[in-house]
């Protein structure tokens, strides 16, 4: 079986800017001996973990204006809600970031000895991640930090069929005037008082023997405690698991969830990954667009049977 990879253009640490190389070590008290890219994820960047001459190994996380001015924010994002994560959150430990006068910024954490789960999903292993989930939502429940409510965040990126002017989808095409009107009710649908990680993939997923741990905690925000798991269940469709209603009716943070709630959300998801994936990919990630447009097709194949058994 094959899908769109998740994955940026990386940087190796010998091509990060001596300065930031420099000040990681200095502050990690230790010369880095050997550093082992890590490929899942759509950082255009470093993502590595550094082994020190003396042993200790670290994972890091470095990027510049080049060739996406846009990721030094991410990463500046990421940073801030790291430092604030209660000792007890499924992430991995934060250490410190740095950033220079020429725009570079780099994260430091604890090294999580973890792999991504297989792909295609393995059953098991897709249970452990459901189950972390759930737990996620509970411990995350009220939200333990500031953080902006998922109106707010996504408010830019949410209206996808209303930028649309001819979905490549027949059925979309057809409807379009109902999606526009159903989509326009997401803020109040999603909103709750949990923090939610916002970008739960495979590739954003690590688990060890003992625990499963979600990491790149960039877009952060406050939301329904149910927001993750519908995110996240296109992208497991996608890459060869179930299809989302059948996991979506067995959890138990979805059992109060009614279809007006659902709808309007994942009828704004299902846009936003339709209109995205017809632009051009950003510089540094080549296979965006395509696993957008893969997640977008899971999402509105959903949408379309839960339209039409209410």
């Amino acid at each position: 079986m094959s899908f769109p990879p998740a994955q940026g253009e990386r940087l190796p640490w010998e091509r990060v800017l001596p300065d930031i190389r420099e000040t990681i070590e200095q502050r990690l008290e230790g010369h880095v001996a050997r550093a082992v890219t890590r490929p899942g994820g759509f950082s255009p960047g470093l993502t590595a973990t550094l082994e020190l001459e003396d042993g200790r190994r670290f994972f890091a996380k470095a990027v510049g204006p080049e060739p996406n001015p846009d990721s030094p924010d991410f990463h500046r994002r990421e940073a801030r809600v790291a430092e604030a994560l209660p000792p007890l959150a499924p992430a991995p430990r934060f250490l410190f970031s740095i950033e220079n006068e020429a725009g570079w910024v780099a994260l430091v954490f604890e090294q999580v000895d973890g792999a991504e789960p297989a792909l295609p999903w393995h059953p098991k292993e897709l249970e452990r991640v459901l189950d972390a989930l759930t737990a996620l939502a509970r411990a995350l429940t009220p939200a333990p930090i500031a953080a902006p409510s998922v109106d707010e965040h996504l408010d830019e990126l949410f209206h996808g069929w209303r930028e649309l002017e001819r979905p490549a989808d027949e059925w979309a095409l057809a409807h379009l005037d109902d999606l526009r009107a159903l989509e326009a009710q997401w803020p109040w649908a999603a909103a709750g008082e949990t923090l939610i990680h916002c970008d739960v993939r495979a590739d954003n997923i690590l688990l060890t023997p003992e625990r499963v741990v979600f990491v790149d905690w960039p877009h952060a925000c406050i939301g329904a405690a149910w927001i993750d798991l519908l995110a996240f269940l296109p992208s497991v469709a996608m890459q060869g698991g179930p299809h989302p209603w059948e996991v979506w009716e067995s959890q138990p943070v979805t059992r109060d969830v009614p279809p007006e709630r659902l709808q309007p959300v994942l009828a704004a998801l299902a846009g936003f990954f339709a209109n995205r994936s017809e632009l051009p990919a950003p510089p540094g990630l080549s296979t965006l667009r395509a696993f957008q447009r893969g997640q977008g097709e899971e999402a509105l194949a959903w949408l379309k049977r839960s339209l039409a058994a209410s």
